[in-house]
C-alpha cells in the first residue's frame, strides 16, 4: 500500500478547498515587537497583527532578565517529570503566584494550555462517579478532546445560553455528577460568556463550574485575573484554567482551585504525571510576568486604546468586522480562497502578517482575518494597516460593511 499517496490525496483536497495551512518562518527580535524578521519570501521585516502575546510581555525586560538569570542559576531543562527529579522550587513559586492571582487555595502547572484542559477534563470525567460534562458548543479543541478522552456522558449546550444549560441540567439523572465547561473569551469571535448567569444555573443544579480563561488572564480585571476577576466572580467558580503562553508572554498552562481539587488532578492526570516539567527558567519568567501585570495597568490600558482605535478606523472605512466586547477583532472575509489570498498579499506587498482563519477552526462561510492590536502597535501602524485593507477590499471585490 502506498501510504504517501493516501496522505497526499487528503492534503491535495485541503489545498483545493483553500484550507491548507502555510506557516510563515518568522524570527522575533528582542525589543522590537511587533516587528519581526521574515525568513519566508517577500518582505524582510513584517509587522505582526495576529500574535497572542497580547501585551508584548514576551519582550518585557524584567521577564527576559528573570529567564536569563534562572538559566545561569539552574541550567536549561527541568530534568524530568515533577515526580522524577523535575519538581523545582520555581514551579512552586509560580503555582503560589497563580493561586493568589485567582483567589484559590492552590494551582497546578502543565506544559501548555491545551494539555491543562485535556488532562483536567479527562481526569474529572473519567474518575468522578456518574460524571456528565456539559460543554458549550463553541468550546476549544483542547476541551473537546479532554471530554472525548474522559469517555463519560456529555451534553452540548447552546453557545453562551444559560437557559439552554438550565434545561439540560434539569434533564439529567439525580445521581449525575455535573461538570459545566465553558470559556470566558472565545478566541475566534471574541465574544464573552455571561459568567454570572451561567454560575447561577450551576449553583441551582449543584454543578461544578469549569472556566477556561486563557484569552483573558493578564488582560482583564484589576490584577489581570481575567473576566471572572473583573466581574467579582472568581470565588464562585470551582476550577479556573489559564495559560502562560498568551498575555503573559511565556509558555505553559495551569489550573487553580481548592487544595483537594488540585491534589486530585495532580495524583490522577496522566497529562501531568508522565510529561517533563516546564524548565525552571520558564517558570521564573512567567512568575515575573504575572507579578508585573498584577501591579501595572499600563499595558492593559494601551491595548484597550489601540483596540478601540482600530475598530473605529475599520468602521470609518466600511471594513466588516465582528463587534464584540473583547480585544479580538475578526475581519470577516467569508471565503477561504480570498482569505488566504488577502493574507498572502498583506505579507508580500505591505509587510503585514495576519494568518487566515479557515475551516475547521471556524465554520465554512465564516473565514476571517483575526487581528489582535496590542500596546506596542503605534497609531501609525494602525493607519497603515487600515490603508492596506481598504486597498485590498477594492482590488479583491469584497463586500464592505453596511453603515
Amino acid at each position: 500500500m502506498n501510504f504517501d499517496q493516501l496522505f497526499q490525496t487528503q492534503l491535495d483536497q485541503l489545498k483545493d478547498e483553500g484550507n491548507y495551512r502555510i506557516f510563515a518562518e518568522l524570527q522575533r527580535k528582542s525589543g522590537e515587537f511587533p516587528r519581526v524578521r521574515n525568513h519566508s519570501d517577500g518582505q524582510d521585516e513584517v509587522t505582526v497583527w495576529c500574535s497572542n502575546d497580547y501585551l508584548g510581555m514576551g519582550q518585557n525586560p524584567k521577564v527576559m532578565e528573570a529567564m536569563i538569570a534562572t538559566v545561569k542559576e539552574c541550567g536549561t531543562g527541568a530534568g524530568g517529570t515533577r515526580n522524577i527529579s523535575g519538581n523545582a522550587h520555581h514551579h512552586k513559586l509560580l503555582e503560589a503566584e497563580l493561586a493568589d492571582l485567582h483567589g484559590k487555595e492552590d494551582a497546578l502547572l502543565f506544559t501548555s494550555g491545551y494539555v491543562s484542559n485535556w488532562a483536567s477534563l479527562s481526569t474529572l470525567g473519567s474518575r468522578l462517579p456518574n460524571a456528565v460534562i456539559l460543554s458549550d458548543s463553541l468550546n476549544h479543541a483542547s476541551m473537546i478532546e479532554g471530554i472525548r478522552h474522559a469517555k463519560c456522558d456529555k451534553v452540548i449546550w447552546e453557545h453562551n445560553n444559560p437557559e439552554d444549560l438550565d434545561r439540560k441540567l434539569a434533564a439529567l439523572p439525580a445521581n449525575a455528577t455535573k461538570i459545566v465547561a465553558f470559556e470566558s473569551v472565545y478566541s475566534m469571535d471574541g465574544d464573552i460568556a455571561p459568567i454570572a448567569e451561567i454560575l447561577d444555573v450551576c449553583e441551582k443544579h449543584g454543578a461544578m463550574s469549569y472556566i477556561d480563561e486563557v484569552h483573558a488572564v493578564g488582560m482583564y480585571g484589576p490584577r489581570g485575573g481575567g473576566v471572572a476577576e473583573r466581574e467579582g466572580l472568581m470565588d464562585r467558580i470551582t476550577l479556573i484554567e489559564g495559560t502562560l503562553g498568551k498575555a503573559y508572554g511565556c509558555v505553559g498552562g495551569y489550573i487553580t482551585g481548592s487544595h483537594a481539587l488540585i491534589d486530585f488532578i495532580r495524583s490522577f492526570a496522566s497529562g501531568f504525571i508522565f510529561t517533563t516539567a516546564l524548565p525552571p527558567a520558564v517558570a521564573a519568567a512567567a512568575t515575573e510576568s504575572i507579578k508585573h501585570l498584577k501591579e501595572s495597568g499600563w499595558e492593559r490600558a494601551m491595548q484597550k486604546r489601540q483596540v478601540a482605535r482600530l475598530r473605529a478606523r475599520l468602521d470609518a472605512e466600511g471594513i466588516p468586522h465582528e463587534h464584540n466586547p473583547s480585544h479580538i477583532i475578526p475581519v470577516m472575509v467569508k471565503d477561504p480562497v480570498k482569505c488566504r489570498m488577502l493574507s498572502d498579499i498583506l505579507m508580500e506587498q505591505f509587510g503585514i502578517y495576519v494568518q487566515p482563519i479557515n475551516y475547521p477552526t471556524v465554520p465554512k462561510g465564516t473565514e476571517r482575518l483575526r487581528f489582535t492590536p496590542g500596546p506596542l502597535h503605534s497609531d501609525e501602524d494602525i493607519e497603515y494597516l487600515v490603508m492596506a485593507l481598504k486597498t485590498l477590499w477594492k482590488q479583491c471585490a469584497i463586500a464592505h460593511a453596511v453603515a
